[in-house]
């Protein structure tokens, strides 16, 4: 499984203990991380990782095994038998996941059986169809959808 990634910290220190998720307009995100992370700017240092071969630059996004934990297993072995990716369909379709999560009661919860279902039909849609065409389709849909956002 994937250890680690490289990415800007956009979050304040030791945030991560009260909650992994970033819901809605997250008081524990810097100034300058809101910036980072509407321009996607923080997924930037990712391309070390894609320079050394742990992930590449189209396949499912590294997910935290809190979360890899509720994948089912035949869909665990799917999404982990390609290399993480930097963008994919979940992250150009479901761009503003976390104001999704702030509307919810319970933002673990409506993650968990609601979020993280749709994300895994697309990896695993990935996972069986990935191709050189589909990659460059998903890199130019993911500029678009940077510039147009």
């Amino acid at each position: 499984m994937f250890e680690k990634l490289h990415k800007f910290r956009t979050m304040q220190v030791d945030t991560e203990r009260h909650g992994q998720l970033t819901v809605g307009a997250d008081s524990r995100v810097t100034g300058a991380g809101r910036i980072l992370r509407k321009t996607k700017l923080d997924e930037l240092p990712q391309l070390i990782d894609v320079l050394f071969g742990d992930m590449s630059l189209v396949g499912p996004r590294p997910e935290v095994p809190k979360y890899v934990a509720h994948y089912p297993e035949d869909v665990k072995d799917i999404v982990l038998s390609v290399r993480p990716g930097i963008t994919d369909w979940a992250s150009i379709r479901m761009i503003d996941e976390n104001e999704i999560l702030g509307r919810a009661d319970d933002p673990e919860r409506a993650y968990i059986e609601q979020v993280l279902p749709e994300k895994l039909g697309y990896y695993v849609r990935y996972a069986e169809t990935n191709s050189l065409f589909e990659d460059i389709r998903i890199i130019v849909a993911t500029l678009m959808k940077i510039v147009t956002r």
